[in-house]
């Protein structure tokens, strides 16, 4: 990891960019606090310039709770190359949703599980590097971005102890599979009204997860309407998984994606 600027914001919150590898990302942590702080890792969709006013925002709000928050690019978004491959299947499935059609598993397949192999040992990566820092600590928790990949991270990283996930991706069936495996807490946000997505999927998708702790807050609105309340929601909700638990700091060696993103 190569740290390339370093400031302090307002709010007493430190902002550096680094490099992990060619893989940009950001890390925020309290300018100033007696211990490590728990470690929240920030999905996305892609697209660190275009999401940064959001994540930014995120992040603060995970500061001034005490965490630390991260995160770096997906495959394929912003500056990293694009894949062909991926941006043929985004194209079959944006046709099918302007024909009115029912989008085909392969074609959700394509799109999402190469997308989910490349970027989750790529976080795994990230939160190895981050773990080791001073001034961040475990145990970590994972929030939003593209719910496959929340999934997937849930049931293989040790480190992750708890999950925010943000319905409304399409999601591969084998993701489903997977989702039964999952035993950490988890909180669900779903935007009923989310244009372009099927909130079926997701409700399959809930009710699949294997969790013994799972809630799902559903809000009316569209993809971006999050209501502000949720915010403090998902931080109280990693409050009580992330502050009481020892702290990790090592390996165990043993989805949203919207169609117009």
């Amino acid at each position: 990891m190569r740290f390339t600027s370093d400031q302090r914001l307002a709010d007493g919150v430190r902002e550096r960019e680094f490099t992990l590898g060619d893989i940009p990302g950001l890390l925020w942590t309290p300018a100033s606090a007696p211990e490590p702080a728990p470690l929240i890792l920030l999905g996305h969709p892609g697209g660190l310039p275009r999401m940064y006013p959001r994540l930014l925002a995120r992040a603060q709000g995970c500061v001034a709770q005490g965490f630390a928050a991260a995160t770096i690019e997906l495959p394929g978004g912003g500056e990293r190359p694009a894949s062909a491959a991926a941006e043929q299947a985004r194209a079959d499935l944006r046709r099918a949703l302007a024909a009115g059609e029912p989008v085909a598993d392969e074609v959700v397949d394509r799109l999402v599980l190469p997308l989910v192999e490349k970027a989750v040992p790529e976080w795994r990566a990230a939160l190895d590097a981050l773990l080791a820092l001073p001034g961040v600590g475990g145990p970590a928790g994972y929030a939003g971005g593209v719910i496959s990949i929340g999934v997937r991270l849930a049931v293989v990283e040790p480190r992750i102890v708890a999950a925010l996930l943000f319905a409304g991706s399409f999601v591969p069936r084998a993701i489903v599979a997977e989702a039964r495996r999952i035993t950490i807490p988890l909180h669900v946000l779903l935007q009923w009204d989310d244009e372009g997505n099927d909130r079926q999927m997701a409700l399959d998708l809930f009710d699949a997860l294997g969790s013994a702790e799972k809630t799902l807050h559903a809000n009316m609105g569209g993809h971006t309407g999050v209501p502000w309340f949720e915010g403090e929601a998902a931080n109280r909700f990693f409050a009580r998984h992330l502050k009481a638990g020892p702290p990790v700091t090592s390996a165990d060696p043993g989805e949203r994606t919207p169609p117009s993103q």
